[in-house]
Formats: C-alpha cells, structure tokens, sequence
C-alpha cells in the first residue's frame, strides 16, 4: 500500500510526487496519457520563475525525471474509479488494475473544450486538431485556421506560420485576450490574418476530411466561408471530473470545489491543479497546488 497515490502527471501531480518523496512517503502517479499534461505541448514557455524560456516538453521531462528520480513509481493508466476502504483507497483503472493508498491527491487536470458544432468529433483528426505542436508539421506549405485569441492560440499560431502557407486566426471577441507581446508578434507576420467579432458557424467536409470552415460575424450575422487544410481549436479547456464526485464535490462548471487548501469533504482525499476551482489556471498555481495537496497529505498521515 502506498502512502500517496496521485492521479495525474502533469505540473500538479508530479510536484505533488515530489514533496511528498522529499517528506519520506511511498507515491504512485498513474497517468492516462503522457507524463507532463498540458505543457507538453506549448512550444514555448516564458512564464515560469527563474527560467527564461524552455519549451513545454523540455519543462516536462525535467519534472518528470526529477520524481522518478527521488524513487516515484510510475504507471501509465487511466483511472475510472477512486473507491473509500478500511484502511484508505483503492483506485481501479481501465485496464484493470487496482492500486491501494492510505491518502490520494487527484491532479487529474482538465480536457480541450470542442465548438459543439455538427460533424465536429468525426473531423477530429481529419483536420481538426487541438495542438500545433503535435500535428502541425502534417499541414507544412498548406493553409489553416487557429480558433480563438488566448495565449494558447496565440503561441500556436505563431508556431503554425513558420511551417504553413497561411494561418487564419478567428476570435469571437472584439480584440485578442492573450498577452500583447505575443499578439504583436502574431499580427507582424505576413502570413497571418486576423479576423475578430467572428465565430466558427460550421465546418465544410469532404469525403470525411474538412475543407473550410462556415464564419458568422458576431456584429452583422453575415456568413462567410474561407477555405483551410486544417483547424487548430485553442477554445478553452473543460474538467473531466464526473467518476470522482462520489468522494470530492464539484461547482456548477465540474470543477473540484475546494480552498487553497486542496481538501475535500472526505479525510484523506485532495485535489490539485487545473481541475480544482480557481481564478487562475497557470503552471506556476498548478505546482503550487501540488506543493500544498502533498503537505496536507502528509499532514493527514501523521
């Protein structure tokens, strides 16, 4: 039985693994996807005392090597289930696993929000994508669509118009909500054209792969169309809470809702990182969240 099983590897999880290896506890972190989480695919980040700049794979597998290194133990699962025992937690998976805990901390981190539109899921991978870093290689010398005008959006664009013919950004506001440094760097490019006051009506299809995209201006409701290869959504981001409600509360959004301290309303069970209500969803909270969920948890054993 582990003292600490943390579901999630991304900033929050693996700072989490971290402290409490430091503190001397025996920690599981099981991830269903890659070791990292989200960063993983920022092609830069500028944003992380200390370090200038370091791209988000680097950043990854630093933090990862530095918990596997103070002696985690790492499994690359998916877990659908976190049941309350006798003597702590059983957390079962997908394959069909179960790992047992005196404490565990759920750093489980938050999935890519979709436009909801029609044929939307068939297209995923069919032109539709949510990482420039991943994919954009596969759209080299072509055309594309960056939706939305975050920081996100923003650092993927400019990352896309270094290897596509043309990268249109559409953002439903009337400005971009990213840092300025980044969108003056974006509207220099002469690749780039920005188009604001404007959503993503529909998608064109052809023969199961997208061709363009349908746009309705927000401020007249004219609807236009633009031809693309490809479509990057950087639309926000959604929890994937619901399997672990029995144990930990969630808000009116799906979000874990609990303080700064990272409790839940059963002893023993914490959450961290993006998936906990919080004004501010940065890698710098998330390890900080992890930092505070680990504390606690070795609190709670004493």
């Amino acid at each position: 039985m582990y003292d600490i099983i943390i579901v999630g590897g991304g900033p929050a999880g693996l700072t989490a693994a971290v402290y409490g290896l430091r503190a001397g506890k025996s920690v599981l972190v099981i991830e269903k996807g890659g070791f990292g989480g989200q960063i993983a695919f920022s092609p830069k980040v500028e944003n992380i005392p200390g370090t200038k700049v370091i791209s988000g794979t680097e950043f990854a597998d630093h933090i990862t090597d530095q918990a596997m290194a103070l002696g985690a133990d790492m499994e690359l699962e998916k877990v659908i289930k976190v049941e309350k025992t006798a003597d702590g937690f059983s957390v079962l998976t997908e394959e069909g696993s179960t790992f047992e805990g005196k404490t565990v901390i759920l750093a489980v981190g938050v999935k890519h929000r979709t436009l909801g539109l029609e044929g939307e899921n068939e297209l995923i991978g069919q032109g539709i994508s949510f990482c420039a870093v991943c994919d954009g290689a596969f759209y080299a010398g072509q055309d594309v669509a960056m939706i939305g005008g975050g920081n996100s959006a923003l650092q993927e664009a400019l990352l896309l118009s270094e290897v596509c013919n043309h990268v249109t950004v559409v953002q439903n506001l009337a400005d971009f909500t990213g840092e300025k440094k980044l969108a003056d760097a974006l509207l220099e490019k002469d690749n780039v054209t920005a188009i604001f006051s404007t959503v993503v009506a529909g998608y064109k299809q052809e023969n199961g792969s997208l061709t363009g995209l349908r746009l309705r201006s927000e401020e007249t409701g004219e609807e236009t169309e633009i031809a693309v290869d490809g479509a990057f959504l950087a639309v926000g981001l959604m929890p994937e809470n619901e399997p672990f409600a029995e144990h930990a509360k969630l808000n009116d959004w799906g979000y874990f809702d609990s303080q700064e301290d990272c409790c839940t309303d059963t002893p023993g069970l914490f959450v961290a990182g993006d998936c906990r209500s919080k004004r501010i969803r940065q890698v710098t909270t998330a390890a900080a969240d992890g930092a505070v969920a680990a504390m606690a948890a070795c609190r709670y054993l004493g």
